[in-house]
């Protein structure tokens, strides 16, 4: 009966952690990591990007991005700057981008290496380009 009733205590415990709480209403800090304490009124925004580049522009491609990635760790409120590349197809690339907030989204749309990146757009290097704004929830 002991046994049961361990067992039934844990199920509840496990359970717990993996359902999703409701937001708070007020700014009680939480911690997602050791790196981060977020108030529930400050979450990170995420950008995620999504871009086929053309099969001729890829050395230049590789070049242009490298530098963004190295560029934007170094700004002041970019949390992560990853450059990924798809498996199945390999001249699409995802960024997955996490800034502290909106003033750190405006810095970095305003640094060189960013401009880069607009600039390769521009010039015809991209077959699509789909960005996309989310915000940061359960994250380490």
């Amino acid at each position: 009966m002991k046994f049961a009733t361990l067992l039934i205590a844990a199920a509840a415990v496990t359970t717990s952690a993996f359902t999703p709480h409701q937001p708070r209403s007020h700014s009680t800090s939480r911690s997602f990591s050791s790196r981060f304490t977020l108030s529930s009124s400050t979450m990170p925004i995420c950008i995620v990007v999504e871009a086929e580049i053309k099969e001729d522009r890829m050395d230049e491609f590789l070049d242009m991005i490298e530098k963004n990635a190295i560029g934007s760790r170094a700004e002041p409120g970019c949390i992560r700057f990853d450059v990924l590349q798809a498996e199945d197809a390999p001249n699409k690339f995802f960024f997955y981008e996490v800034y502290e907030n909106a003033e750190a989204i405006a810095h970095h749309k305003e640094q060189p290496h960013y401009l880069a990146w607009g600039a390769f757009k521009d010039s015809g290097g991209t077959v699509s380009s789909v960005s996309k704004k989310a915000s940061g929830k359960f994250m380490t």
